[in-house]
């Protein structure tokens, strides 16, 4: 019982952690989850290009 619980709240997590949701513009976009596999971080191409240029 405890581990069907468990199990679902890691899904949800897993979920919400592959929303395509970039952290700077919040746009959604398909190039965030494959930056999040790449580098670790949810930006997408223009926020990883600007953060690139400037990264500030």
């Amino acid at each position: 019982m405890i581990d069907e619980t468990l199990s679902k709240e890691l899904n949800e997590i897993d979920v919400n952690e592959l929303n395509n949701k970039c952290e700077e513009c919040r746009n959604e976009d398909e190039s965030v989850s494959q930056n999040l596999i790449l580098t670790g971080f949810k930006l997408c191409k223009s926020c990883r290009v600007s953060k690139t240029i400037f990264p500030f």
